[in-house]
């Protein structure tokens, strides 16, 4: 298979160069990372003969960002996506256990779970805990019709083929910040494509250095509004 591994950077600093510098230099598959719109030229000196970059002029939103590397990914035939953040938070050491049940032919879309045992979190405050172990999980799961441990990680690897079915409109406007993550793995498990969960890690980094962008109730309803409006059908 042909695997593209996707990160994104909006002003990530020393974050993003940190993350690219942790894929091991033989790495089977291929490093794409996105640039939306930075200004902070941290990307600057990436090494394109092995990194890909693609970039927006001006910031769109995480989900606008993945929807041109989805574009990407169809376009240039790849048969596996994988997801990871551009600010430290993931271990790229960790993509093989995210491929493993879609080579296996066990899965189509598989999630990373930092609550799965042998999983990990750190420097996340209680509240944060709290909404991403219990409430989203249990309003995706009683949304999806199945239990999920995690559904706000961005970190997971899915076929290129979820992309291709015209089920799965991820093209819609109102998914370019936050809301795209969900409705995919939400429309892809409702459609019956194999979702499976796999243990990995996830550390943020110290509040100094930029904890998260998420900004608090405007962002949050943004990664739960897909589960609301697809259980009520007020979106497709």
């Amino acid at each position: 298979m042909r695997v593209l591994a996707a990160t994104f950077a909006y002003n990530e600093g020393e974050k993003i160069r940190r993350t690219i510098a942790r894929h091991p230099p033989d790495r089977s598959y291929d490093l794409l990372v996105f640039d939306d719109g930075s200004t902070d030229g941290a990307l600057d000196d990436v090494d394109r003969s092995r990194v890909i970059v693609l970039r927006n002029e001006t910031n769109q939103g995480i989900g606008s960002a993945m929807k041109r590397v989805f574009e990407y990914s169809l376009e240039r035939g790849y048969d596996v996506l994988v997801i990871q953040a551009g600010n430290d938070k993931d271990d790229p050491l960790q993509i093989p256990a995210l491929l493993a049940p879609i080579e296996a032919g066990a899965a189509d879309f598989v999630q990373g779970s930092r609550f799965l045992d042998g999983g990990g979190f750190g420097n996340m405050p209680k509240y944060r805990v709290f909404g991403t172990r219990v409430v989203h999980p249990l309003v995706f799961s009683l949304a999806s019709g199945k239990r999920v441990t995690e559904s706000t990680n961005g970190f997971r690897a899915f076929k290129t083929a979820i992309l291709r079915d015209a089920r799965i409109d991820w093209r819609q406007d109102w998914l370019d910040r936050y809301e795209l993550e969900p409705y995919l793995m939400l429309k892809a498990i409702k459609l019956g494509y194999r979702h499976r969960e796999v243990a990995v890690t996830k550390i943020y980094p110290r509040h100094e250095l930029g904890y998260t962008k998420m900004r608090p109730v405007i962002d949050w309803w943004s990664i739960l509004r897909p589960v609301i409006y697809l259980s009520l059908g007020l979106k497709k």
